[in-house]
């Protein structure tokens, strides 16, 4: 009769058996239900069309994962078989993984870059503006490399003006992006006009630590505006992309940063060049303007309007005197005329009036009192006036008068005289 086992013990039996069968296995799956504890630990399921398995990443090896497990990703694990007694459920426990059919560095970087873009890390309006002439430049980068020599070189070439400030870290392995993002926040605080972040070339190994989103982080937060030059043309990394510039190379930063004084000196003496003959025509404008002025002047000014003035008194006088000369001789040759016709109308008024004091005179005469008066008559007047004797009532007093002599009387009765 066959011994009888505990579920505990037929567990251990499995557990040993699988452990020791399967030490080591790799299996090529997709991830489900992924799961990231706040542990540390990774949960997840691989499966396939038919079939699927737990599986469980600890702390220690998901930490030295260069890429996140996500949810449908296509992966290859490596780890071993293990069984889980209390529930009696055996997993695979995890020791690393990759992409399927790509590098895990490769679908990191993916990874990253998707996250930072999302969180607006590349996002053109933020990229800050650059000096035309820097003053101080800070280059985070390894003392030791070519990177700094050559760009050393090159600013002693370009623009030997600028202040040049290295703070040396480690430019690959584990601790390098730490250091770097350490670097960077000290440059912040130097009040520089910018920072340069490079290296030279090497693997995407070798240039890894400035993909970590440590680095990111730190060139995000910058205030003073960022260089980043890693490695060669073709190498991007994700410290490009967040930078507010990216440079192909690091001596490729230094020339895209400073101006050359080469060519700046070359420009000032185009400019004072071209200054001197943009003065020396306007002048010649402003001359020539000048001479048309003062001829304008001439021809409209004071003395020239006084000198017209002249002219033009010059000539009514002129004119009048020809139309007086013109007058008097018109004049001359009607006076005669003029004298007789005034002769004989002079002559003529003379006439009129001698006759006309004629006739006055003899109406005087015909009515002075001594023409009028004849023995027994008398003229009659009151007041001075010569009155009719109708005129006069009982009472009044007049005078009678003849060319000898004046008789004061009044009116004692009238008779009338029946005719």
């Amino acid at each position: 009769m066959s011994s009888t086992l505990s579920v505990s013990g037929l567990n251990e039996q499995i557990k040993i058996l699988l452990e020791t069968t399967f030490e080591f296995v790799s299996v090529e799956g997709e991830l489900s239900r992924v799961t990231h504890h706040g542990s540390g630990h990774i949960y997840f399921t691989l499966k396939d069309a038919e079939s699927s398995i737990k599986c469980v990443m600890f702390r220690g090896n998901a930490a030295r994962l260069k890429f996140r497990l996500e949810e449908g990703a296509h992966v290859v694990i490596h780890g071993g078989l293990s069984l889980y007694k209390p529930r009696g459920e055996y997993q695979i426990n995890c020791f690393s993984a990759e992409p399927y059919g790509a590098g895990a560095l490769a679908v990191a970087f993916e990874q990253l870059k998707k996250k930072l873009e999302s969180q607006g890390y590349f996002d053109p309006a933020r990229k800050k503006s650059f000096p035309k002439f820097p003053r101080t430049v800070v280059l985070v980068t390894s003392a030791t490399g070519a990177a700094l020599q050559d760009m050393q070189r090159v600013a002693s070439h370009r623009w030997p003006l600028v202040k040049l400030i290295v703070l040396d870290v480690l430019v690959q392995g584990p601790s390098a992006a730490g250091q770097i993002a350490d670097a960077l926040r000290y440059a912040d605080t130097l009040g520089a006009d910018a920072v340069i972040i490079g290296r030279g070339g090497g693997s995407i190994e070798d240039l890894w630590p400035f993909n970590e989103e440590v680095v990111a982080d730190a060139l995000f937060a910058m205030k003073t505006p960022t260089v980043s030059a890693v490695g060669h043309e073709i190498d991007w990394v994700i410290s490009d992309y967040v930078a507010d510039l990216r440079a192909p190379t690091p001596s490729a930063a230094m020339q895209m940063l400073l101006p050359d004084h080469n060519e700046l000196m070359q420009t000032i003496d185009e400019m004072r060049y071209g200054s001197y003959h943009v003065i020396a025509q306007r002048l010649e404008r402003k001359r020539e303007q000048l001479m048309i002025m003062q001829e304008a002047f001439k021809r409209h000014g004071i003395e020239q309007r006084l000198v017209l003035q002249k002219e033009v008194v010059s000539e009514l006088k002129k004119r009048f005197n020809m139309q007086t000369a013109q007058k008097v001789q018109s004049g001359a040759q009607e006076l005669p005329t003029l004298k007789e016709r005034f002769e004989r109308e002079i002559s003529q008024r003379l006439r009129e009036k001698q006759n006309l004091i004629a006739q006055m005179k003899n109406a005087y005469e015909a009515q002075h009192p001594k023409n009028k008066n004849k023995s027994g008559f008398a003229q009659i007047a009151r007041g001075g006036k010569v009155v009719d004797l109708d005129a006069l009532s009982v009472g009044d007093e007049f005078e009678a008068m003849n060319e000898r002599r004046v008789v004061r009387s009044e009116v004692v009765e009238i008779v009338p005289i029946s005719g």
